[in-house]
């Protein structure tokens, strides 16, 4: 059992309260997910050949203590790509211009303990373990900035409490997944993707649906397409909520055994596993509160 929560916001204003509101929505899903918790954020894209490397310096021997300044001047000087920082905690989000494959690939030769959360022009990814509560106060949640976000807490049931297992999951740029449920065919999904040399990092079943369905958008399927693909490979109970630059997109299993709950106005659309979650959330009273049907595509657009 594990909480999903997600939140976009159509009024610009509301941009600026985005982690204000989204926090009281993690910690309400406590009871689901008590082991870790994350959230993935999309705020404001940088340059078209520039990205954001989110990562965690919690499997270095330094953890919250590792020197991010001295990692950016080696890095300058190795290759030159006007590297800088956003420290919080033993997360940084790195900013580089260039080629970011280049980037990584002097990444695991040099720091091969930094664990790669993230890449892409707009996404910043937290995860770790600790409460949904612990996790928001360390790195700051209640101050994030943006259009929209996917949250997730965890109770871990096929795989052990790390942070690299905590959700949400990413593939390529500016894609991520988190899941409630349980998958049973997540090594097929390996066998298939693996010989077309996509690499897993972990054990964990989530991580083969967020790959299967990036893999999908990377061939050139449009989202929907991706998500029709997902129902007849994946295999299981299943509620996804996924994350893009510019949509929040939800799916549920053909039976439907994993909760949701949305809620759209005309300021936002706010999902969680229970309403709970949602009924701190603004003009609540006069949204439009759903569950959503099984099998079918929820996109909205940021």
């Amino acid at each position: 059992m594990c909480g999903i929560v997600g939140l976009l916001v159509k009024t610009p204003a509301l941009r600026e309260r985005l982690g204000e509101l989204m926090v009281p929505m993690l910690i309400g899903m406590t009871e689901r997910g008590p082991d870790s918790a994350g959230l993935a954020v999309f705020g404001r894209e940088v340059g078209a050949s520039q990205r954001k490397l989110s990562l965690y310096a919690g499997f270095t021997d330094e953890g919250a203590q590792f020197p991010w300044a001295a990692l950016a001047d080696a890095l300058n000087g190795a290759m030159d790509v006007s590297a800088r920082f956003d420290v919080k905690g033993n997360h940084a989000v790195l900013t580089v211009q260039g080629d970011a494959g280049r980037v990584k690939a002097w990444l695991r030769e040099h720091y091969p303990k930094l664990y790669l959360l993230s890449t892409g022009r707009s996404i910043d990814l937290y995860k770790d373990i600790g409460s949904p509560a612990e996790v928001a106060a360390r790195y700051d949640f209640g101050n994030l900035k943006g259009s929209h976000l996917v949250g997730h807490t965890r109770m871990a049931t096929e795989s052990a409490v790390t942070p690299d297992r905590a959700h949400p999951f990413t593939a390529g740029e500016d894609f991520c997944l988190v899941h409630n449920g349980s998958l049973s065919n997540p090594y097929g999904v390996r066998r298939k993707l693996e010989p077309l040399g996509i690499h897993f990092d972990t054990d964990n079943d989530t991580e083969a649906a967020c790959r299967f369905l990036e893999w999908r958008l990377r061939e050139g399927d449009p989202l929907p397409d991706a998500l029709q693909k997902g129902f007849e490979e994946l295999d299981g109970f299943y509620t996804f909520l996924m994350g893009t630059t510019t949509e929040l997109a939800l799916i549920r299993d053909p039976f439907a055994c994993k909760p949701a709950v949305v809620a759209e106005n005309d300021d936002y659309v706010a999902i969680a596993s229970e309403f709970r979650s949602l009924a701190h959330l603004p003009d609540i009273r006069n949204a439009k509160v759903f569950e959503p049907a099984p099998e079918e595509m929820y996109v909205w657009k940021a």
